[in-house]
């Protein structure tokens, strides 16, 4: 068939967010990235042991959502897919760079965020650190890690002064001990430090290693 061809056009979208905490009194903003097929609402629920007095939570939710199974029944969102992930990765940054902007406008905010990625959040939370406006203060990977196509050793201002912390099931199937520590290394390699935190457990948010965060 010809005469047929691609096109891409931006458009608005209305995205969701979900808080906890009160800004009024917070002066620490933690900003969570959920996983593959979660909600902000739901993420946001697993990350209660964060809760502080001082502190607000905000979660945004991914801008594609689908039917977890099926054509009904649960919903979960997701960051990207690998169908033209340039422009998904490029859409998310800028989505989450105004978060950040509206943390600031609305809720009176102001602070270089902690951002809190898990699983596929985690690599999100990692492109958004070093390829957006955004200077967040500390980056917290759970149950992820450094994107291995992300390019670093460009970035070092993006990298300065930033706190990272790497979490870890010891049974984690997805996020291995090696992936572990190749982070470690491309991190070693460019004189930034990193604390590790491993617990017993999987692929999942340990509530414990959450509060001790």
């Amino acid at each position: 068939m010809s005469g047929i061809a691609s096109y891409t056009l931006r458009v608005a979208r209305t995205a969701r967010v979900e808080i906890a905490g009160d800004p009024r009194s917070a002066s620490e903003l933690w900003i969570l990235l959920h996983g593959y097929a979660q909600t902000a609402a739901e993420f946001l629920a697993q990350c209660s042991p964060l809760a502080r007095e001082q502190r607000v939570l905000v979660a945004p939710e991914a801008l594609s959502r689908f039917y977890r199974r099926g054509s009904s029944g649960p919903i979960g969102a997701s960051w990207m897919t690998r169908e033209a992930r340039d422009a998904e990765i490029a859409d998310y940054v800028e989505y989450l760079d105004g978060v950040a902007r509206w943390c600031e406008r609305e809720l009176g905010v102001a602070s270089r965020p902690a951002i809190l990625g898990f699983s596929q959040g985690a690599a999100t939370a990692w492109r958004w650190a070093m390829l957006g406006e955004t200077r967040p203060s500390r980056i917290l990977s759970v149950g992820g890690g450094i994107p291995p196509d992300l390019e670093l050793s460009t970035r070092r201002a993006q990298l300065e002064g930033l706190c990272v912390d790497i979490v870890r099931g010891r049974d984690d199937a997805y996020h291995t001990a090696e992936w572990l520590e190749r982070d470690r290394a491309r991190l070693a390699e460019l004189r930034i430090s990193c604390d590790v935190h491993e617990f017993d457990g999987a692929h999942v948010l340990d509530a414990a290693t959450l509060a001790a965060l």
